[in-house]
């Protein structure tokens, strides 16, 4: 009899993890909360995979071997506390589809400019003529890619989420990008217990295994002295010259070193501007010496790449006010990297979902860059609180129509509009993509 494979949630990562599963010879069940989206209900009626949609039904779900979840659903909900006693293994996509590829696996993982270091190395992969897929939190899922191509490597962005339901899986090369206060809610609001998971990146590594992290970190470099390294280390950094493997900025240059290989070029070159783009720049570069791609293609890459959709998009201006896109930056940390690569006065607009925010680590930033605020979300307190006294103007909206307008009438010719929420964005769209998309839409009515 074939094993039980039970899936929860019906999004790519489910429903590609259920292609896959029924590929490998699972007798499989898809169970979601929520309604289908009508592709992927499509899917799953044309592959003959039985599914549910608006409930979890204990008695379908219980009888698993194995269960792979959404990384959306928390590890403390009664469905998983019930397979947990039962000690019916739980996993994520990513574990599962790990077992069935021998490809190279380069995983990115950080609070921030993951999706940006990502894509690059991605990009950098295939100028260098390898064939690599794109996967993890980003594009098509990994099971679905394992299930239908015949990738020799694979670049996943890596969520601490996707981490905690991984226990198997190995990264031949881990990058680590930073570590701030984010998702605390779903770690008891304990940093440690935060670190630990995006630590798991590096689980089960070996000694020819490679481990890319930012040296400059503090709460990672604390982290790696509690550690014993196996796997080769090649840290990246602005505050010392590295002689080993790893990658360092000196005289306006940057330089990267892995096994004797050099490469360097003046960060002046580099398509993407500012700090946070230089720690992905270096992280991408050290990938593209580790996977031998000639220094010509890293070079091109890095001088070429055009950025991420929803992340410090330059959108379009209108009547000389330009509109930027930065519906990614979902926490503190990232609207921080944001607004610190203003050069013109800005129209801020923030607000969504608070993930336990501290606005206090703005202040100083947004006395500094922003004419006025527009609240954009269903409950703006904490923001009106800690602003208040800091810009003078701040509007609180509660459709993405009324801040574009607001923020259009607040700014003048010359000034940014910039969408930088610090907040998650389900309040009032169904995910960050869908605010940027709306702001873009509302930008164009203007």
């Amino acid at each position: 009899m074939s094993e039980r494979l039970v899936i929860l949630g019906a999004g790519e990562s489910g429903v590609g993890a259920a292609l896959l599963g029924k590929a490998k010879g699972f007798e499989v069940f898809v169970s979601d909360m929520g309604a289908l989206k009508d592709n992927y209900r499509d899917e799953l009626n044309d592959a003959g995979i039985a599914f549910e949609e608006g409930r979890h039904s204990t008695g379908l779900i219980l009888n698993a071997s194995l269960v792979v979840k959404s990384p959306g659903i928390p590890d403390n909900v009664p469905i998983i506390r019930e397979l947990k006693n039962k000690n019916i293994p739980v996993v994520s996509e990513i574990e599962f589809a790990g077992r069935y590829t021998s490809a190279k696996k380069i995983c990115v993982t950080g609070s921030n400019g993951k999706t940006t270091t990502t894509t690059m190395i991605y990009e950098m992969l295939k100028l260098g003529g390898h064939n690599v897929g794109l996967a993890g939190n980003i594009g098509q899922s990994f099971a679905r890619q394992v299930a239908t191509m015949d990738y020799s490597y694979y670049v996943l962005e890596l969520s601490s989420f996707q981490l905690d339901g991984m226990f198997e899986f190995k990264a031949d090369v881990a990058v680590l990008m930073n570590i701030t206060p984010d998702h605390l809610d779903r770690y008891n609001n304990n940093m440690q217990e935060y670190i630990n998971s995006k630590f798991r990146i590096i689980q089960n590594q070996r000694v020819n295994d490679v481990f890319i992290f930012f040296a400059d970190d503090e709460l990672i470099a604390r982290e790696i002295k509690t550690r014993e390294a196996t796997q080769m280390l090649a840290p990246f950094s602005f505050s010392r010259i590295l002689t080993k493997n790893g990658a360092y900025v000196i005289n306006d240059k940057m330089i990267v070193n892995y096994n004797q290989n050099k490469f360097e070029m003046t960060i002046y070159d580099l398509a993407l501007q500012g700090k946070h783009n230089l720690c992905n720049s270096m992280a991408a570069a050290i990938v593209g010496k580790v996977a031998d791609i000639r220094n010509e293609f890293i070079r091109e890459c890095l001088t070429g790449f055009a950025g991420v959709e929803h992340r410090l998009e330059k959108y379009i201006s209108v009547h000389g006010i330009e509109f930027i896109n930065d519906s990614k930056a979902t926490n503190i940390n990232s609207a921080w990297y944001a607004l610190e690569s203003m050069t013109k006065p800005t129209v801020w607009i923030v607000g969504g979902v608070d993930k336990g925010n501290d606005y206090s680590e703005l202040t100083e930033l947004v006395k500094e860059k922003v004419r006025a605020i527009i609240c954009l979300g269903k409950d703006n307190t904490k923001i009106v609180n800690a602003f208040a006294g800091v810009v003078p103007d701040i509007v609180e909206t509660e459709s993405m129509q009324h801040a574009v307008k607001s923020a259009y009438f607040m700014a003048e010719k010359g000034d940014v509009v910039l969408l930088s929420p610090a907040c998650a964005s389900f309040d009032l769209f169904n995910n960050y993509e869908e605010r940027g998309k709306m702001f873009k839409e509302e930008v164009r009515n203007l």
